[in-house]
Parts: structure tokens; sequence; C-alpha cells
């Protein structure tokens, strides 16, 4: 599996611009040997970590043709309602449950906005983003929440067995078992199925609307576990928390040979994907410039990624029609000469 997504990363988004940032990787760390310290390594991981649950969160939104705009907001208002639970005495395990309920419950509003009332899923998503977000300033009226109990933050912090620690422990675990409900599940199959061919989908029995709905519940749940993680590790939250994560996340995936146009989802390729993203800003701070240029840089990587995309598509399909011309033309031909001789 891990072949066929690193394949796809390769195929389908441009050798072009992984050889580019391999070229800028291995010039900057020969240029510095101090880009590759221990220290610089981890934090890159860490950040990737976070890119990375995001864009599992929308690789279950894409394989099916759609979008997630919702899922960066969705990380905040997670963050900010389990925060503030927290700080107001409740129970740290029910204040994550409710923070798991809250990440189901959005998504299934933009999924029943999506497949029930007919909102194109920009639309819907969008206007779920804005809400939130809203939500968001209007609770914390712009301050930061902040002071968790030290009884949350060692959760992400705890060493299990050597230098792993329960915030990786529980990122991998997020990714097993993504990984898992994509590939091992009957409804996770339906996920590409439905992207590939809805109309095909629905034929052979496979319920399109409600797998579109479970897409954006899983989209929900994970950003929500973003948000849990993302808290815990800092031990704060801000009303900004999670703006631009959704592009971030749609970049990752989408270097990680995630089709735009659905029918194609990996989670191993969103990690690759979201491990390129997460360094870009390591690699901007060491060549000297500001990680203000972070979400340009994404946005050009994105707008070069699809180029590309679409170039090679036209292209096959162009190829694909020229060798079914061709076909035909060579059967009429034989055709004609069986009937004069």
């Amino acid at each position: 599996m891990k072949s066929k997504a690193l394949k796809n990363v390769l195929n389908v988004n441009g050798v072009g611009i992984i050889g580019m940032y391999l070229v800028v990787f291995i010039g900057l760390s020969v240029a510095c040997p101090n880009f590759l310290k221990f220290s610089n390594i981890m934090i890159g991981i860490r950040q990737a970590v976070y890119t990375a649950i995001v864009a599992f969160a929308m690789t279950f939104v894409i394989s099916l043709g759609g979008i997630d705009l919702s899922v960066g907001s969705t990380v905040g208002i997670s963050g900010m309602v389990l925060a503030a639970m927290i700080l107001g005495g409740y129970n740290i395990y029910l204040a994550i449950g409710v923070v798991i309920l809250l990440g189901a419950f959005i998504g299934l509003v933009n999924g029943l906005l999506v497949t029930k009332l007919r909102i194109a899923y920009f639309i819907a998503t969008l206007g779920t983003m804005s809400i939130l977000r809203g939500l968001i300033y209007v609770y914390t009226k712009g301050a930061w929440v902040e002071n968790l109990p030290a009884e949350y933050t060692r959760m992400s912090n705890t060493l299990i067995a050597g230098q792993l620690t329960t915030f990786y422990a529980v990122a991998i675990l997020v990714v097993i078992a993504g990984h898992m409900i994509l590939t091992q599940t009957k409804k996770g199959k339906y996920f590409i199925a439905v992207g590939d061919n809805a109309a095909g989908a629905t034929l052979v029995g496979i319920p399109a609307s409600q797998t579109k709905i479970m897409a954006y519940i899983l989209s929900g749940i994970f950003a929500a576990a973003a948000g849990m993680i993302y808290t815990s590790r800092i031990g704060f939250i801000t009303p900004t928390a999670g703006n631009s994560y959704e592009m971030k996340a749609i970049a990752a995936c989408v270097l990680g040979g995630i089709a735009l146009t659905g029918g194609q989802g990996s989670l191993i390729g969103a990690s690759i994907g979201a491990i390129i993203m997460s360094s870009i800003s390591r690699i901007l701070v060491f060549l000297g410039f500001s990680s203000d240029y972070d979400n340009t840089i994404t946005g050009i990587l994105l707008i070069t990624i699809v180029v590309i995309n679409t170039v090679t598509q036209n292209r096959a399909i162009l190829k694909n029609r020229h060798h079914i011309l061709s076909a035909r033309t060579a059967a009429d031909a034989d055709k004609k000469g069986g009937v004069q001789s």
C-alpha cells in the first residue's frame, strides 16, 4: 500500500515538485548542518502531525470528489470547547467525549446540507466554517483560553517508550484507524466507489448519499481529534487556532496523490503530503524568510499541483481519444477491404 501511495505521489502530482523539494531539502542540509539536528526534525514532525490528522479528515471527503472547508474551524472550536469544559470543572474524559460528538455533529450537518438540501459542498462547508469561526470569537471575545491543568497537558507529553509520547502514539493510532476504515472495511471502500462513479455505485446497491454523509462525519471527528491533540500539546487555545488548516490539508492531500475529482484516496499519501507541507515552514526559517510566507507558498504549491494534474489528465484523455479513433479507423478500413475482396 505504501509503495502504491508513493507511486501516486510521483505519477499524479508531478515528479518536478517532489524533485524540487528534495533538491532544496538536501541543499539546505549541506549548507546548514543544524537543519538536520534532532531537535529541528522533531519540531517538523510535531507540526506534521497536526497537518496530517486534518489531512486525514479531508481525505475522506476528497475521495468522494468533495471538499470540507470547515475542518480548520472545527479544529479551533473543538479545542475551545474542550478547554472551556476542563476549566469549568468537568471530567476530562467527559469533555473528550463531548468534543468527539461535536465533531461528528458538525460533519453530519455538512453531510445533510450537501446530500439532502443539495447545496454545493464548497458553499455548504464555507458557511459552516464561517459560523464556527464566528462562534469561537463570540465565546472568547478575542482572548486566549489558557491555563489548562497539568493533568490534561501531560496526556500528550507522557513518555510511553523511548521518545514515543502519548502525543505520537495517538497520532499513530489515528493513522492506523483511518487506514483500516478506508482499505479494510466494506463501507470504507464505498468512499472510493462513490467518488469514482456515484451513479454507477448507486446502481450496484451502494448508498451514495449515506456514504457522503459518513465521509463528512468522519472528517468532523478527525478534525475534532486534531483540535484536542493541539490543545493538549500546547496547553491553551487561541481564537485563530486552525486558521488556514483547510488549505494545508487540501495541499497535503493533492500532493499525496489524492485526486480532487474523487475516486482515489490514501492516508499514507496524505501523510507524505503533510510531512512535505509542514517542513516548508522549517525550510523558510532556515532560508531566513518569515513564516508569514507559509500561506503564500501553500497557495502557490496547491495551484502548481492542480495545474500539473489538469494538464496530465487532459493529455491522457486526448491520447486515449486518439487511440480509440485510430482503432475505429483501422477497423473500418479492414471492413471495407473485406467487402471489396
